[in-house]
């Protein structure tokens, strides 16, 4: 079952102070769920198609659904961009995209009335 494990214990320990405390009972265990939670988003899939190791899909489902909405997900990104020593541009390539076949027609006409107006606005 180590496999299944999307995080180290060392990028574990990182994330636990992101993390909210426990109230009352303690929570399952939380490298289970949140390796199950990327599994889920990282594939594409839907909640219920979680392999059973990583717990029941209402749980993967409910702390994701939890921490989204405490904003936990959105500290995490915070706190590790913030530990970053320096700031970097990252682009992203999106020549792989193909046009819808409809995309074609979308362009304006010659000499419709987009071309007309371009035309004034430069006289």
């Amino acid at each position: 079952m180590s496999n299944l494990f999307w995080l180290t214990e060392a990028q574990m320990a990182r994330l636990r102070p992101y993390f909210p405390k426990s109230h009352g009972r303690p929570r399952v265990d939380d490298l289970r769920v949140l390796s199950g939670i990327i599994f889920i988003n990282r594939n594409g899939l839907r909640w219920c198609d979680a392999p059973r190791e990583y717990g029941p899909a209402k749980t993967l489902y409910n702390r994701w659904k939890r921490w989204s909405d405490n904003g936990v997900f959105a500290r995490i990104m915070v706190g590790l961009a913030a530990e970053g020593t320096d700031p970097k541009t990252i682009m992203i390539d999106a020549t792989y995209l193909k046009a819808h076949r409809t995309a074609c027609s979308l362009r304006a006409k010659k000499g419709g009335a987009v071309a007309r107006s371009a035309e004034q606005k430069v006289a």
